[in-house]
């Protein structure tokens, strides 16, 4: 394939997109897992062939692009995985960068790992010495769009099937054209003779509505609009266990480790999305394998201590995880979940699920039990754990959305009603910590122009906690318990040194950047007067390392402040010696 090398555009310094530069701003590659009888699964093809995966990387593809071999997924299968990138190799790009500079955090390009979007295959051939014929295709991205890429896998894997290895191909050509992600923008997508509209999401895009792709340029062939680029339906999801979902809640805010069976990939892999989705805008900062398997390299990492095992959430279908796995202290069990196909089916299966687990006498939390009592191979659906909420759940949205199903409300509307549930819930959680967050800056009159940038004040969970009485969360949810306990525990968690981290960078930068426009406003003429020398010097290279700095940590700086920066700076130059500006000006 055409590697191409870099050229000036115009004489302008700038050089144009080398091939697959836009590409792996949306995928990495696209890889062809097939089975061979002697081996197992191998890895058939690499596309773009530039593109290097280590051996690590390569085994675990193969691996986690076939469903378990109990799951016996016949027919097609879609499913979403998580695969951990090999240290030392390339991260993101520089688009992939500006593209997390402003884009809900959630959605950030992933510099660590690599999401897989598997379509597998398996049906009955009798030319097949195994009489089957099994193959996969799998989308590596470093993009969270799990609706875009499921659609993209769709195609793309279809094609495959029918006319082989020059689709995988031609499907790439068409990706390597799309524009690069930029939040905030509706995009046409062209994919082997098919237009995709979507939104890409922004921070200030409303999480409740999906955007209007629809009003992007309609484009021959008529397009398919798609209305989200990553969301499911949660509602669907969390149906079998509805009446714990503010537990689970807590257990995802904490990031406690949880292990979800399932009878297939595709459940198991919804379900772990569904779960690390539960606490948007808040990111889900410890490690989720929507689906994981005995021979990932991380198996022994994740495994090894049962009694205390790591922050993660594992999707698995393996029976074998019943019985490794079966003191881990959160555990969701589903069953198998049909395919939803029309609108009436949908609400007779949700309508099958609530009256199973809702409608009956008075519901209970399932309680995980001891090894020698239980057998986790032949438990119910459910969740099971020792873990003893916080809060109360909240009846009346349960109860809404139960009446809902009674009415035969769409899905559509139930998943919009749990969804705006959440993130209202978690939004109520964070705010107080956000404003507290914004009372620990320094009064901007502090900010002096000739002193160092001050630091924010240290977080202190006390004081936090002092504040809950008058503007805690109880005041806005209604939800009654120990909110005090709750926020203990969660600044024990990833999720808040995360969030706290990100928070006290930002608070940082603002205050860096408030001290260089006070330094801008300056008038240094009148500073430098009765100064020494080395004085008026060490300001110079002070500023010089300021405008250096706000570059290198990308400081939201206007044009016009580096302007007067840089007027500042030649202004107590030229009140330097001659001999001396001249040093200044060619070190």
């Amino acid at each position: 394939m055409a590697e191409g090398t870099k050229e000036e555009d115009g004489g302008q310094g700038l050089f144009a997109l080398l091939p697959w530069d836009r590409f792996s701003n949306w995928l990495h590659c696209v890889c062809v897992v097939t089975f061979d009888l002697e081996i197992g699964q191998t890895l058939e093809l690499v596309y773009p062939g530039h593109v290097r995966l280590t051996e690590q990387e390569k085994t675990n593809i193969c691996y986690l692009a076939f469903p378990d071999s109990n799951s016996g997924c016949m027919g097609d299968t879609q499913f979403h995985v998580r695969i951990r990138q090999s240290p030392g190799r390339q991260g993101l790009t520089p688009d992939h960068r500006v593209y997390n500079s402003s884009c809900p955090v959630h959605l950030q390009a992933d510099p660590s790992h690599f999401h897989g979007y598997v379509y597998f295959r398996q049906i009955k051939d009798k030319t097949i010495p195994r009489g089957y014929f099994q193959k996969s295709v799998v989308l590596l991205s470093r993009l969270p769009f799990i609706s875009l890429f499921h659609k993209v896998a769709h195609r793309v894997a279809n094609e495959f099937f029918d006319r082989g290895e020059t689709s995988i191909e031609a499907s790439c050509h068409d990706v390597d054209q799309w524009p690069v992600p930029l939040p905030g923008e509706q995009v046409s997508l062209p994919l082997l003779g098919e237009i995709i509209q979507t939104q890409i999401p922004c921070k200030s895009s409303s999480l409740m509505s999906p955007g209007s792709p629809s009003k992007c340029v309609v484009q021959a062939p008529s397009p398919t609009v798609l209305p989200s680029v990553h969301e499911i339906n949660l509602f669907r999801n969390f149906c079998p266990v509805l009446s714990h979902v503010h537990l689970l809640w807590e257990l995802v805010l904490t990031a406690e480790p949880i292990i979800v069976m399932a009878p297939s990939p595709t459940v198991c892999s919804e379900m772990v999305y569904s779960l690390v989705s539960m606490i948007v805008p808040l990111l889900y900062c410890a490690d989720y394998r929507p689906f994981f398997t005995i021979h990932d390299s991380e198996f022994k990492e994740y495994t090894a201590n049962t009694h205390a095992p790591p922050s993660v959430i594992l999707g698995v279908t393996n029976p074998f995880f019943a019985k490794t796995l079966q003191n881990w202290p959160h555990i969701i069990r589903l069953g198998e979940t049909p395919n939803l196909g029309t609108e009436n089916l949908k609400r007779k299966i949700l309508s099958y699920f609530l009256n199973k687990f809702f409608f009956s006498a008075t519901p209970q939390k399932h309680k995980l039990k001891k090894a020698s009592n239980l057998k986790m191979l032949d438990s119910k659906p459910g969740v099971y754990t020792y873990y003893k909420s916080f809060l109360q759940k909240d009846k009346n949205i349960i109860k809404k959305l139960m009446k809902g199903t009674q009415t035969k409300r769409p899905c559509e509307v139930q998943n919009a009603i749990l969804k705006r549930h959440l993130l209202e819930l978690t939004q109520s959680f964070m705010i107080p910590l956000e404003r507290y967050m914004a009372s620990l800056m320094p009064l901007q009159k502090n900010i002096s122009p000739y002193k160092a940038a001050p630091i924010p004040k240290p977080f202190n969970p006390d004081d936090f906690i002092a504040t809950l009485e008058t503007s805690g969360p109880q005041l806005t949810t209604g939800i009654k318990g120990d909110w005090v306990g709750l926020y203990r525990k969660f600044f024990r968690s990833c999720n808040f040194s995360a969030w706290y981290n990100a928070r006290y960078r930002e608070v940082s930068q603002k205050l860096q950047t408030l001290q260089l426009q006070a330094l801008s406003d300056a008038d240094l003429k009148l500073w430098v007067q009765g100064k020494k020398e080395v004085e008026v010097v060490d300001m110079v290279l002070q500023i010089r390392h300021k405008i250096e700095q706000s570059q290198s940590e990308e400081l939201p700086l206007s044009g016009v402040t580096k302007q007067q920066l840089q007027t500042r700076l030649d202004d107590i130059i030229f009140t330097l010696p001659e001999d001396l500006r001249s040093v200044l000006k060619n070190c």
